[in-house]
């Protein structure tokens, strides 16, 4: 019998991952707005109730594809600093972002589905938020580090408190054990929002006949979004 199980569940995985993969073939095509489950259905030979049974409307197929995207570009900047293979938090610190930057080229589609215009009719779940959180508490893991060794100078005069974050915030904060000054928290989250600012305008071509050099660029923006943060200098500064 478990036998049994186990091959529904696999084959069930297997349909999951081929609607999910067809799916992401229509947001490359036509956008997440015009996402239809029954174009799917279509183009994988099921007939609609049979997809229904997996995605029982376009909603939940796209949460299920802005999780995984969430999910892809969190890893990819968790293995970054995994990889890192330095002890130096300015050098980690770059090696994050720049993974980030490219997964984001890799899956400008899949980007432009977590970070690009908000789908109409849309309102992403609660299931969506922790996903969506694993750049910023990589980052924040960062910070949490240069405070432990003396790396982390005071925030600059005219800091935004902590009120101004949501209580939401705070608490997945606390709920990480990570030991940042909450006079902290706000440039954290400040660099988190301005990295994606600078890829974002990357990936939807708005650097065009503007930067010439978009990776050094990149490097210096997010070597000093690491100093406005309070990571103070190090030998990473400028490198490669």
């Amino acid at each position: 019998m478990g036998a049994i199980k186990g091959a529904r569940e696999r084959a069930r995985a297997e349909i999951t991952d081929a609607i999910k993969t067809q799916a992401r073939r229509q947001l490359a095509a036509d956008g997440a707005a015009r996402l239809s489950l029954r174009a799917v259905a279509r183009e994988l030979g099921m007939v609609p109730s049979a997809l229904y049974r997996y995605f029982p409307s376009r909603d939940d197929l796209l949460t299920a594809l802005i999780i995984d995207a969430f999910e892809a570009v969190g890893e990819a900047a968790e293995m970054a600093l995994k990889d890192s293979g330095s002890t130096d938090l300015m050098r980690e610190w770059v090696a994050v972002c720049r993974a980030v930057r490219r997964w984001a080229l890799g899956h400008p589609h899949e980007y432009a589905l977590i970070y690009g215009a908000p789908v109409p009719d849309y309102r992403a779940p609660q299931e969506t938020v922790k996903p969506a959180s694993r750049v910023a508490l990589v980052l924040l893991s960062l910070a949490e580090s240069a405070l432990a060794t003396d790396a982390l100078k005071a925030p600059a005069q005219g800091v935004p408190p902590a009120t101004v974050l949501d209580s939401d915030v705070l608490e997945l904060a606390q709920e990480s054990d990570r030991a940042v000054p909450q006079d902290v928290l706000p440039w954290v989250v400040t660099a988190w929002a301005q990295l994606f600012g600078l890829i974002s305008f990357e990936v939807f071509g708005h650097f065009q006949r503007v930067v010439e050099a978009p990776e050094e660029m990149f490097d210096q923006a997010v070597i000093a979004l690491a100093h406005q943060t309070g990571l103070k200098s190090s030998k990473a500064d400028g490198t490669t």
